[in-house]
């Protein structure tokens, strides 16, 4: 991180700068978008039955359960020549590419259902740390800027992996067969969009080292020194945006 920095806290960084350390959420949106979009279709294909489908989906939310905690906890005590975040990007990246290419491409129901947990698990091993990363890497003050890039790779993700056989199909490209071509190369390429996208955060954004991190005055818990007063602000101006949404 360059540029101009606060006295009392973290850098303030560039627009890009915020846009590279949250590129990669486009590429775990990616992965998202193809196995919400996708996966019923293939458990069906692969000889499931209509009653069976949601138990099959348990994966889902039990691995957030498992997989979210662990990698919250660890990755706060983690620190290498990666860094403190960036080693589970680039871990989920790589077990979630290769799921990817392997779910269209399951030979079984089991191995199928075997996938989806490989992935679930994979793609939040890549998800969990990225806000708390944001929070790492941005002040205070930048912190919404952050987030609200996030959310907007998160969109342009969900939109076009679930857009993604649609427009191959429309490109010519089978949609015929058990698990078609068209399903098959969207998960391919959301492999490679993955890895491209998580790739470049771990590579254009640095992380400060603990002792850094620990010593800018920014990093009190947020609640201090807060007056009653303006806590509640930040309530009030949440409950503005929920009603507008």
């Amino acid at each position: 991180m360059s540029v101009a920095a606060n006295a009392v806290g973290r850098p303030t960084v560039s627009f890009w700068q915020i846009w590279n350390m949250c590129f990669g959420f486009l590429g775990i949106q990616f992965a998202f978008g193809l196995q919400n979009a996708n996966t019923t279709r293939i458990f069906q294909v692969l000889g499931a039955e209509v009653d069976q489908v949601p138990l099959l989906w348990i994966a889902a939310p039990l691995t957030g359960l498992i997989v979210q905690p662990l990698v919250g906890y660890y990755s706060d005590r983690t620190w290498n020549w990666l860094g403190r975040r960036r080693p589970y990007f680039l871990v989920g990246a790589l077990l979630t590419s290769f799921a990817l290419i392997a779910m269209p491409r399951s030979p079984a129901l089991w191995f199928a259902a075997g996938m989806l947990w490989i992935l679930d698990a994979s793609i939040n091993i890549c998800m969990e740390p990225f806000r708390a990363f944001v929070a790492d890497q941005l002040s205070p003050r930048q912190r919404p800027a952050g987030y609200a890039m996030q959310s907007f790779f998160i969109g342009v993700g969900a939109v076009v992996a679930s857009m993604l056989p649609w427009i191959l199909t429309q490109s010519g490209v089978s949609n015929e067969g058990a698990i078609p071509d068209a399903v098959r190369y969207s998960f391919d390429i959301g492999a490679a969009v993955l890895l491209f996208a998580m790739l470049w955060t771990v590579i254009s954004t640095r992380e400060y080292p603990p002792a850094e991190l620990h010593g800018f005055a920014d990093a009190t818990p947020a609640t201090e020194g807060v007056t009653p007063g303006s806590a509640s602000r930040p309530v009030g101006r949440g409950a503005l945006w929920l009603g507008a949404g």
